[in-house]
């Protein structure tokens, strides 16, 4: 049996390396760029379909928690009827950045396995090390997911009241991003973060 399986090894080898007698060069060319679109299209599209809102909210933990906050907020419900979903804020656009993502999001995956946020409870006592976690992510991008769709060039001092219209250039000028001043913005702040004064 061992004596078998490195002839067997050698003549799969020479197989793939011998020339096709049924394909031309180009036959097998075409072969090969037709699959990699297909492979490509559906390994793009199961990416996608990880930054919908609806894969986001799957879980409970994410469900219960963050996203009740979450539709709270002027990100989910406004004037404009704009709506900025979780991977708006959590994934990077463009595709170098959103892989790095996407491998270190895939880390999270044991939290759930393990269940240490699975209950109301367990997510409270680990929101301010997650919380850290998110913050220190978007002050290391310079709030990079912020800025696909908030800019200070955008920001017209005719529409947006005049303190606000200054913080914001101040801000500006001394090199914040966003998430410098916004934590809380999405989401409740840890207790350990917030005014005593609001409990």
């Amino acid at each position: 049996m061992s004596t078998e399986q490195p002839g067997l090894l050698r003549r799969s080898w020479a197989a793939l390396r011998r020339p096709s007698a049924k394909f031309t060069m180009l036959g097998l060319l075409s072969i090969g760029f037709v699959g990699g679109i297909i492979f490509w299209g559906g390994f793009n599209t199961g990416l996608e379909a990880t930054n919908s809102l609806e894969f986001c909210i799957s879980c409970h933990e994410m469900r219960d928690n963050v996203y009740q906050e979450y539709k709270q907020t002027v990100h989910y419900s406004n004037r404009t009827g704009v709506r900025a979903i979780c991977s708006d804020c959590h994934v990077p656009k463009d595709w170098t950045h959103k892989m790095i993502r996407k491998s270190k999001a895939s880390f999270e995956v044991w939290g759930k396995l393990t269940g240490s946020i699975d209950t109301k409870e367990k997510f409270e006592a680990r929101r301010m090390t997650l919380a850290t976690h998110e913050w220190e992510r978007m002050k290391d991008s310079g709030s990079r997911e912020c800025r696909n769709c908030h800019s200070f060039e955008a920001m017209s001092a005719d529409v947006q009241k005049q303190s606000i219209y200054k913080k914001h250039m101040k801000g500006k000028e001394e090199g914040k991003t966003c998430i410098d001043c916004h934590k809380g913005i999405a989401h409740q702040l840890p207790k350990e973060y917030r005014d005593p004064d609001e409990g």
